[in-house]
């Protein structure tokens, strides 16, 4: 059986554009009040979009929208986060852990700095916001947590120039596993989320990633996460 969206609280990492961007709109229009979170408070001509213009998108469409500023690598902006969100609507249901840092580049070619940055935001970033946010939805009695991360493989050609890059995403899809081994009963959901094919974003344009004529929208991933979060409690660890 589907479930209702409307009047939910949805928090969307790195939403100020892009994919986020798109997942927060989809879950607007299903009713859904929709928190944007991420670092972009001004607009730049390389990076378009901030926390506010987002909102003010959101707003529009009929659901209350609350513009957040946060850093993942940051412990204390995670929990004032969920306490600003919190405070303001008294509940907490759907996170969608989509920011994330991009790297493909030889185990040789990776600073540590880089690394670190990687792991930061992603595996460890995704892991601190959903451990904040459980504890709202165990009290709801209800909660989706997506995160927006490849299936685990095994194959080691496939790790080529890839090595930080999917030890980082590696990690945000076993947050999505854990959040479904440890939310059953709960009714709590935990899945990834990933396209086959490369998503048109700045990143995908910036890094030069694939054949553009091969890249779908960002709307198709948006449609995804609806839809998961749409889903019944069964629907859980995929």
């Amino acid at each position: 059986m589907s479930s209702s969206l409307a009047g939910r609280v949805a928090l969307v990492t790195g939403s100020s554009r892009g994919i986020g961007r798109e997942c927060v709109l989809a879950l607007a229009r299903k009713g859904c009040n929709v928190v944007v979170a991420a670092k972009s408070t001004t607009e730049s001509p390389n990076l378009p979009g901030t926390i506010y213009s987002v909102a003010s998108e959101a707003s529009e469409l009929g659901v209350q929208a609350l513009p957040v500023q946060v850093d993942l690598r940051d412990d204390a902006q995670i929990t004032r986060a969920v306490e600003t969100i919190t405070e303001k609507f008294g509940r907490l249901d759907i996170l969608v852990n989509n920011a994330s840092a991009l790297w493909w580049q030889d185990i040789v070619d990776t600073p540590i700095k880089k690394f670190d940055l990687i792991n930061g935001i992603n595996a460890r970033g995704a892991f601190a916001m959903t451990q904040a946010c459980l504890p709202w939805m165990e009290k709801n009695q209800w909660g989706r947590v997506i995160t927006m991360s490849p299936p685990i493989v095994t194959n080691a050609e496939q790790y080529s120039g890839k090595t930080a890059y999917y030890m980082s995403k590696f990690g945000m899809t076993m947050v999505a596993l854990g959040t479904a081994a440890e939310g059953r009963g709960k009714g709590i959901t935990g899945n990834s989320l990933w396209p086959a094919t490369i998503i048109e974003s700045l990143a995908a344009t910036n890094f030069e990633l694939g054949n553009p004529s091969l890249w779908r929208k960002a709307t198709i991933l948006a449609d995804s996460v609806v839809s998961i979060c749409e889903e019944g409690d069964d629907f859980t660890g995929q």
